[in-house]
């Protein structure tokens, strides 16, 4: 067993190996699980709009019936010709079929499936890890070479240049997910159709949401105990009719988003890390929540996700004193972080 690294992978499906019959993907990423699955089952077949070359499968159908994929793999196409079984696995458990598969005999099949983001001692996971003829293919954000691949490669394909200062930007809003990034990256196109190079000013248009950026800035300002920051943007939001229900749902979303980063860095890895792996986070935030996370612990978030949630609630059930009930929670929440 050779277990493949996340930057091998893409000159693994390179060098198409004909022992292997199964190919997991998995990893938090889930638009590039999709991808790279989608490249392995559509080259491994002659025809992929054949519907009997390139056979879908869910993966709840497999773990209702675990020997219909051993069925499916076993059946010879009416017409001969390689064929392709494209599973998408879900919570259910399919690592009995898919071994029983790999203890038999594959031939002109290839059985590709979406995985997920599976933990390391996963059954479908484990199963394919230790199997000579089945490859297990991690799948993370991209991050700086290999998102810059991406933008450079999509973006010269549609004929656009990118300017220094706009690909720095650019390269800081995107990289959670490929396919969110690929869809962002066919927003900024449109966008800028007509003209050859893409400019600061052109990802600064797409990328940013003048509202939305107002609403962060009222939750950076209570996240990181800026008492001035959180009362002039609050204002602010008040005076355009931002309902309180709004500025504490994002808050709310903001806490969770911490907790899951905070929980990275408790387990050791560096704190940049930990932001670089937060999807949809604009550039321009991404000093700003570092910070953040070096004030705040774990617990303190889950505490600070309670009381956010208490007030929603609250809100909700007093509907006229909603505004206050958002003020004293911001209010508290900048307490906490000063502490």
């Amino acid at each position: 067993m050779v277990a493949v690294k996340a930057n091998d992978v893409d000159g693994v499906l390179r060098r198409v190996d004909p022992r292997i019959g199964v190919y997991l993907f998995y990893g938090p990423d889930i638009g590039l699980i999709n991808e790279r699955a989608r490249l392995v089952a559509e080259r491994s077949v002659d025809d992929p709009a054949d519907p009997f070359q390139l056979i879908r499968i869910d993966g709840d159908d497999i773990a209702s019936d675990p020997a219909r994929l051993a069925d499916e793999a076993g059946t010879v196409g009416l017409f001969g010709g390689k064929r392709a079984l494209w599973i998408k696995a879900t919570s259910r458990n399919i690592a009995p079929a898919v071994d029983a598969v790999l203890k038999g005999e594959l031939q002109d099949t290839v059985i590709v499936i979406e995985g997920g983001d599976l933990a390391k001692t996963a059954p479908l996971r484990t199963v394919c890890e230790r199997s000579q003829r089945a490859l297990a293919l991690p799948c993370y954000g991209d991050t700086g070479r290999d998102l810059g691949a991406v933008v450079d490669e999509t973006l010269q394909k549609g004929g656009f240049s990118l300017s220094r200062d706009a690909r720095t930007a650019l390269l800081a809003s995107l990289g959670g997910d490929r396919l969110a990034t690929r869809g962002e990256l066919a927003k900024l196109m449109l966008y800028a159709h007509g003209q050859g190079e893409i400019t600061l000013a052109d990802v600064d248009a797409i990328m940013s949401d003048v509202s939305s950026l107002a609403m962060d800035a009222v939750v950076d300002a209570a996240f990181a105990g800026e008492g001035a920051g959180l009362e002039t943007g609050s204002r602010r939001l008040a005076a355009e009719g931002v309902h309180a229900s709004q500025v504490l749902g994002a808050a709310l979303r903001h806490a969770l988003t911490l907790l899951s980063a905070r929980l990275i860095v408790e387990e050791g890895r560096p704190v940049s890390t930990a932001v670089e792996s937060l999807r949809g986070l604009h550039f321009r935030r991404k000093p700003l929540v570092e910070r953040q996370l070096q004030r705040w612990t774990s617990e303190s978030l889950k505490q600070a996700i309670a009381q956010i949630q208490a007030s929603l609630l609250d809100t909700r059930r007093q509907a006229d004193l909603a505004d206050t009930i958002a003020a004293k929670t911001l209010l508290d929440l900048a307490r906490a972080a000063r502490r």
